[in-house]
């Protein structure tokens, strides 16, 4: 099993990360996560993904009309959640609250941990601090092209378009056959038609339709696992 230490350059963007870790687990600001757990949060602090995945989602609550109490956000079915993307293991996240929306954060795989520190914190590494801002700016650029596709017209192109985005970023090498069309990259984790559907503004029904399509068009492939696997595109010469 790959070590924390040595986890790919892809996964691990910052050169202290090692140190990071260390301060971590000395100061108390580590924890592992189950699966499906969520993960506490408050605002204005800053979280590292040390291992695993998070799903960030988002929903939304009531705000009583005259009642002078703060309303709480309301848990709800992950079902009927918004999908809002995924955080890898290296990168960092914070959740920043606005009425009457809610965002939460859920560990995605057993034995997901998760780092936190204030963002004075950072004080003390100069240069990890520059590696942060730069991998919050990346994530910017990638939302930007999350919804480029959430803009497409037809709910077929935002379908792909929003697997081959998480492909590209989260993808994993895999191969189901022989031939050389037959290999390309599977996204490391399981997603339900149900949130696929939320995400991309579909129904379930719909996204199950046209996931047949992709796949008899040959865009995609499923594993017998259920794993979405986007394939190589081959260019002829």
């Amino acid at each position: 099993m790959e070590s924390n230490a040595t986890l790919s350059h892809k996964n691990r963007p910052f050169l202290t990360w090692q140190l990071i870790i260390d301060w971590a687990e000395e100061h108390y600001r580590s924890r592992i996560f189950n699966k499906d757990e969520r993960i506490p949060t408050r605002p204005g602090l800053l979280y590292l993904v040390q291992k695993g995945f998070i799903r960030l989602a988002g929903s939304t609550y009531t705000v009583p009309g005259k009642k002078k109490s703060k309303p709480k956000p309301v848990e709800t079915d992950p079902e009927e959640q918004t999908f809002l993307g995924f955080v890898g293991a290296g990168q960092p996240f914070e959740l920043a609250q606005t009425s009457p929306f809610t965002l939460q954060a859920y560990a995605y795989c057993e034995e997901t941990t998760v780092l936190w520190m204030y963002w004075q914190d950072l004080d003390n590494w100069p240069h990890f601090r520059r590696e942060v801002l730069d991998a919050f700016r990346y994530q910017h650029q990638r939302k930007l092209l999350w919804l480029s596709v959430l803009g497409q017209r037809r709910t077929i192109d935002r379908l792909y378009g929003s697997i081959a985005l998480l492909a590209e970023e989260f993808g994993e090498p895999c191969q189901w056959g022989e031939k050389l069309e037959q290999r390309g990259d599977r996204l490391p984790w399981l997603l339900t038609h149900a949130q696929i559907g939320i995400a991309i503004g579909a129904t379930r029904v719909t996204v199950t339709r046209m996931m047949g399509q992709l796949r008899q068009q040959g865009l995609i492939h499923v594993l017998d696992d259920n794993s979405i696997c986007l394939p190589i595109k081959l260019t002829s010469n």
